[in-house]
């Protein structure tokens, strides 16, 4: 008798066991959130929103043989009459993330339209670039993966063909949030002659920093040309600073890059570079945030800029 009563207390333990198991499984799995899965890269993608002055266009590039997409929106000023032969600045946007696409980073474009719209800035033409599969960076060694000669060598060409922009550095800005804060910072230091405006936001240069020092390598799988990375670049810009590149750093105090982007401008100091910085009070590493508060301060930098290249 004894022995059956320990036999049926097991058998109660066990299957009290069991069932604490699976009822703390289920909730767990209730809880859990599935991670988003990251969506293949790809060269063009469909534009789903409507913003006022914004469309979805291609270029054929020759070096990859393939169709590539962009977002560009044009000030209403574009297509008034009376300005039909008028041209206009324009600004190229790189998105953060990596990869993502020309769609990305869109948004921004309602508040720039606003704040045209309203009178606030001078009409901009703005382009939102695709960056390719390591977003900003060519990698010689994957296929079609040469996102930093694809924007500079062919999307700019093919947009100065195609709209009436004004094509020299003096008309000629460049922007970008995170991972395109690096992009806008590695480019811009490498092709001064290009760019009259420069916007750089939200940057990981403690990403770019290890660069550096561990002779290109982000990580084991990740390794970029020697040299190419924002201290490098900015050391080899420094030596022979010219032309002179209008630099605008803006970055938000809750944001997780916020304290290397004071690093990285010190940094910059000590080479004799300078600079102006945008720093956003308790806004995290957002771009949209941003440009909701202080965007347009962003666009002002660029407008004033372009205003004294065309006086010069």
């Amino acid at each position: 008798m004894q022995l059956l009563r320990s036999q049926l207390h097991s058998v109660l333990t066990v299957t009290i066991a069991v069932l604490l198991l699976v009822v703390c499984s289920n909730g767990l799995a209730q809880n859990q959130k599935p991670k988003k899965k990251q969506p293949p890269f790809q060269w063009v993608n469909e534009l789903k929103q409507k913003i006022p002055g914004v469309q979805h266009a291609t270029f054929h590039s020759p070096s990859m043989n393939l169709d590539v997409g962009y977002c560009i929106y044009l000030p209403p000023q574009y297509k008034a009459a009376g300005n039909e032969q008028k041209r206009f600045p324009v600004v190229y946007y790189l998105h953060g993330g990596r990869p993502g696409s020309e769609t990305k980073s869109v948004r921004l474009a309602q508040q720039m339209h606003q704040h045209i719209s309203e009178g606030e800035v001078a009409p901009m033409i703005y382009v939102f670039v695709n960056g390719g599969p390591v977003s900003h960076y060519n990698m010689a060694d994957r296929n079609n993966a040469m996102g930093e000669d694809v924007f500079v060598k062919e999307l700019i060409p093919h947009i100065d063909a195609t709209y009436r922009t004004i094509a020299d550095r003096k008309g000629r800005g460049i922007e970008g949030f995170s991972q395109g804060g690096r992009g806008t910072t590695r480019i811009m230091f490498k092709y001064p002659q290009l760019f009259g405006s420069a916007a750089p936001g939200g940057a990981g240069h403690s990403t770019e920093k290890r660069i550096s020092e561990e002779n290109g390598q982000e990580s084991p799988g990740l390794v970029f040309a020697k040299g190419d990375n924002t201290y490098d670049l900015a050391r080899k810009y420094a030596r022979h600073p010219e032309p002179e590149l209008p630099i605008l750093i803006h970055v938000g105090t809750k944001g997780f890059n916020y304290q290397n982007n004071l690093a990285y401008m010190d940094f910059l100091k000590s080479l004799k570079i300078p600079f102006g910085k945008l720093i956003v009070p308790d806004v995290p590493h957002n771009a949209v945030k941003i440009y909701e508060k202080d965007g347009l301060k962003i666009m002002k930098f660029h407008a004033e800029n372009f205003r004294k290249a065309s006086q010069q």
